[in-house]
């Protein structure tokens, strides 16, 4: 918070009410005071009187100055959400009368497609494991339970035994927001976990996938084992283990699954986060257009 003077008390006041009042963390907290205190650098810099006097077109001034210094989108909309919420703070304090950014408009963010796999290239990493080495063969449940359910590498490590029912192939997951959700998977998946647990050590561990010293497995260790397939097979580095849950996605579109039931699967809250793989799924089907059509 170097830009910010400690005799503002307005600003004191307002970063007092984030934490008391809102309740929010020291981090997010920081945030507000580095964006805030970059605008007001910045109306020093432009020797703009007041910060609290500001008018809309000096805000949108701000905005482009934000986009020269090549920010992206949703960094600008950030500090953008945060001046808000600074200026509505000053408005209900009757600092000011109105805010200068009632009327603006964020950007519209990027949007990135996450990275995917092709069906041959998941099948290439499916069949990578030696089964008969014990490691490998816990690494081959792993992968196969991560594309057969789309879940997220956090949720793999943290399944619990008791949160899988091998009768019915179906497990429960604790997602985002501690929001369970039941996810059936298919034979080849549970084949692949019963051979695991077959030669499972004992353990006191919870979890289903556990280390070597039969503790509870780490997403680095596991991304550490991923790297070996991948090198193994001359699959691309860009692959990580979240790739499955988008090949998971992105191939029951391909297929003809609707966009509800993905989601339901993915643990999604809003159908919005789903619809970015109908858009890799489209990529794709292009992709096969122009190499397989005699006029692709």
């Amino acid at each position: 918070m170097s830009h910010l003077t400690k005799e503002d008390s307005d600003l004191r006041s307002f970063f007092n009410y984030l934490y008391i009042e809102k309740g929010l963390s020291k981090n997010t907290i920081e945030a507000y005071k580095n964006d805030i205190g970059d605008f007001i650098s910045w109306t020093k810099e432009k020797k703009v009187i007041d910060y609290k006097f500001v008018n809309e077109s000096q805000i949108n001034k701000y905005i482009a100055n934000l986009f020269k210094k090549n920010l992206k989108s949703s960094s600008v909309n950030r500090k953008i959400s945060s001046l808000k919420i600074f200026y509505i703070y000053l408005v209900k304090k009757r600092q000011i009368n109105s805010s200068p950014l009632s009327e603006i408009i964020s950007p519209k963010k990027e949007q990135y497609l996450p990275s995917s796999m092709s069906e041959s290239e998941v099948e290439k990493l499916l069949q990578s494991p030696d089964c008969s080495i014990k490691i490998e063969n816990r690494d081959k449940a792993m992968i196969e339970m991560l594309y057969a359910t789309g879940m997220r590498i956090s949720e793999l490590v943290n399944l619990k035994i008791t949160d899988v029912d091998t009768d019915r192939s179906v497990l429960k997951v604790l997602g985002k927001g501690s929001k369970e959700r039941l996810i059936p998977f298919g034979e080849k998946a549970l084949d692949s976990l019963n051979s695991y647990l077959k030669e499972r050590k004992n353990s006191n561990a919870k979890e289903v996938f556990i280390s070597n010293r039969g503790t509870k497995m780490s997403r680095t260790a596991f991304w550490q084992r991923i790297k070996i397939y991948l090198s193994r097979e001359g699959l691309k580095d860009s692959i990580s283990p979240h790739t499955l849950r988008h090949a998971f996605a992105t191939h029951l579109l391909n297929r003809g699954a609707d966009l509800r039931s993905v989601q339901l699967l993915l643990g999604h809250s809003d159908l919005s986060t789903t619809q970015i793989y109908t858009h890799i799924a489209k990529q794709r089907l292009g992709e096969v257009l122009k190499k397989h059509h005699p006029r692709g």
